[in-house]
């Protein structure tokens, strides 16, 4: 099961907006076909091994990460494919998390006398398809909150600014709150999600170009989603003048101003939501990505956005890199949220990034399990 997480995790980036999903199928103790999905390729991962192993999936165990589907959607479903090959033993880490399938391919298995068993690294398999998950069962993308904060919850050292963790100083000079490690790592976030959200004021701050430079590759550009009440988006903001199809802007405001129209010409494209409390509308932004196909949103924004989301409830996971410095102020604060009230985190990790460390939690609970 290990062996099929790790194909599983190949597809990271080439699955969307299907689940990443791997296969292993043994024979006699030994692998005998391995296969992993991806979306352009439309073969789901179980179809991929067999077609591979051919006659040697007959009497095989066949691992993987997925409860097989039993629908026809692209494709036909796997757990008839899995029976005419004459596997015996069906392994997976996970049932389906749409409510409306879940179960229905074990069931299909087991009807045809093959030997199921359920639940093997499970955690690690939700962990991979947590995206999918929640946009399944909600029509919406799972929104991950990421940070770089001092000690003391900072996004900035004194005499600077910054919403993304990184300051410039009175000179002009570009530096960072956390180390290259962490950074990579962030890229790394990036490379998995599926757009990633930030407001206007970051952009003003920051002027960050958004993107994945992991070199990894990925089935579609990482889209850069930008929000702002009225329509202040410069044009020579290196978010515009690197638009290819991938920049996606809401506003409350009038789409068809002058700067609407060189934004569009430019490669952005201009969606108007409803406000609240003369904001863009968060829970409309998440529902039209999804709409769209967005499994996974890394939202990186400053005080005022982090704030407004965490007060919406939308944001159901954190990334809060720590770095070892303290700003001994408070001058840019991870969050600005009066009177806000958060359930406590579950799933906590925390592990070393470099000289700094990074913990990740989770607010909601993506495959809709009772915790106690």
């Amino acid at each position: 099961m290990e062996h099929a997480l790790a194909l599983a995790r190949q597809g990271v980036g080439l699955a969307s907006p299907n689940p990443t999903v791997g296969c292993v199928i043994v024979r006699d103790r030994e692998i005998v076909a391995e296969g992993f999905h991806q979306y352009d390729r439309l073969d789901h991962a179980e179809i991929v091994a067999l077609k591979s192993a051919g006659e040697k999936s007959r009497g095989a165990t066949l691992y993987v990460t997925l409860e097989p589907c039993h629908h026809t959607g692209r494709t036909g479903p796997c757990t008839e494919a899995i029976i005419a090959a004459g596997v015996r033993r069906v392994v997976a880490a996970m049932e389906d998390p749409n409510p409306k399938t879940s179960g229905a391919g074990f069931a299909r298995l087991r009807a045809a006398q093959i030997e199921v068993e359920s639940g093997i690294l499970e955690e690690q398999g939700q962990r991979l398809n947590e995206g999918f998950a929640k946009w399944i069962r909600t029509g919406k993308p799972l929104v991950t909150l990421k940070s770089a904060l001092t000690l003391d919850g900072q996004l900035a050292l004194p005499g600077e600014s910054s919403h993304l963790g990184r300051f410039t100083d009175r000179r002009k000079r570009s530096n960072w709150i956390t180390s290259e490690e962490s950074r990579a790592e962030v890229q790394r976030l990036r490379h998995a999600s599926d757009a990633l959200l930030t407001g206007i004021g970051t952009i003003r701050v920051d002027n960050p170009l958004l993107t994945d430079r992991t070199g990894l590759p990925r089935r579609r550009r990482l889209l850069r989603v930008i929000l702002g009440s009225r329509m202040a988006l410069s044009p020579s903001s290196r978010v515009v003048k690197s638009a290819d199809g991938d920049l996606l802007v809401f506003t409350n405001a009038v789409e068809r101003s002058p700067r609407a129209t060189y934004l569009r010409k430019a490669g952005a494209e201009i969606v108007k939501v409803c406000s609240r409390d003369r904001r863009v509308d968060l829970d409309a932004v998440l529902a039209e990505l999804g709409r769209r196909g967005i499994l996974t949103v890394l939202l990186e924004a400053g005080p005022t956005l982090n704030g407004a989301a965490l007060k919406a409830g939308i944001v159901d996971k954190l990334a809060l890199f720590y770095a070892p410095k303290i700003a001994g102020e408070t001058r840019v604060p991870f969050a600005i949220a009066p009177k806000l009230q958060l359930p406590a985190l579950h799933s906590q990790t925390m592990r070393q990034s470099g000289p700094d460390f990074l913990l990740e939690g989770y607010l909601s609970d993506v495959y809709g399990n009772h915790r106690t």
